[in-house]
C-alpha cells in the first residue's frame, strides 16, 4: 500500500490508523509548495489533488472516513470495526460519517465567520446543532462504541482533537476528557507532533 501524506494535512488521521493497525505501507510525502513527481502522481491518482490518498494495488481510496473504514475492514482481525452483522455497525457508520459530512463543514464555516443563508437546507445544519450533536455523541467514558476502541474514534475523536487544537470550539469537560483519552494512545503520540514542531 502507498499512503500519500503531509504532516500538516488530514492525512495525519489516516497515518494514525495505519499505526494503530501496524499496517505495512509506503509513506509518500507530498510537498504542495513545489512541483514534484509525488505531487504529480497524487494529482493523477486523485483528481482533487487532496490528502489523504491511499493506493492498495489497483484500489484507490480517498477521504479520511473512507480510508479508515477500508483499512479497519481490511485488517478486521485488529478489531477496529464491529462485525458486519453487529447491531453496532450502524452507530459505527454514524460516527465515521458525521465527522466530515456534518461537523467539519459547520465548524469550518463558523471559524471563517460565514453563515449559511438557510442552515435548514444545509446538510451540516449550523454550529449550534453541531455542538449539541458532539456533546450527545461523545462518550462519558471509554470509546464511541463502548469498551473497544475503533476506527470511529480515530475519525470522530481525531476531528474533535483537531478542531479544539485549532480553536474551532471550546470543549465541554466531557469532550475534553474524551480527547485526553485519545491523546494517550501510543499510535496517536507517534503520529501527532506538537503544532509548533509540525510547522517547523
Amino acid at each position: 500500500m502507498k499512503h500519500y501524506y503531509n504532516s500538516m494535512s488530514r492525512a495525519i488521521t489516516t497515518d494514525w490508523i495505519l499505526k494503530e493497525l501496524d499496517a505495512q505501507h509506503e509513506q509518500i510525502n507530498v510537498n504542495f509548495a513545489e512541483d514534484s513527481p509525488e505531487l504529480r502522481d497524487l494529482q493523477t491518482i486523485n483528481p482533487m489533488g487532496k490528502l489523504p490518498t491511499l493506493v492498495d494495488g489497483e484500489v484507490v481510496v480517498t477521504e479520511v472516513a473512507a480510508i479508515c473504514a477500508y483499512l479497519a475492514d481490511k485488517y478486521f482481525n485488529k478489531k477496529l470495526a464491529p462485525a458486519l452483522d453487529s447491531n453496532q455497525r450502524a452507530l459505527y457508520y454514524r460516527y465515521l460519517f458525521i465527522a466530515g459530512n456534518t461537523i467539519e463543514p459547520a465548524l469550518t464555516l463558523a471559524a471563517s465567520n460565514i453563515e449559511h443563508p438557510n442552515s435548514a437546507t444545509a446538510g451540516w445544519g449550523d454550529k449550534t446543532r453541531v455542538l449539541e450533536a458532539i456533546e450527545t455523541m461523545t462518550p462519558e467514558k471509554d470509546w464511541a462504541l463502548g469498551e473497544e476502541f475503533t476506527a470511529a474514534d480515530v475519525v470522530f475523536g481525531g476531528l474533535l482533537d483537531s478542531a479544539v487544537t485549532f480553536g474551532m470550539f471550546t470543549p465541554s469537560p466531557k469532550v475534553a476528557a474524551y480527547i485526553f483519552r485519545i491523546r494517550q494512545r501510543p499510535a496517536y503520540k507517534e503520529t501527532h507532533k506538537p503544532l509548533d514542531e509540525a510547522m517547523s
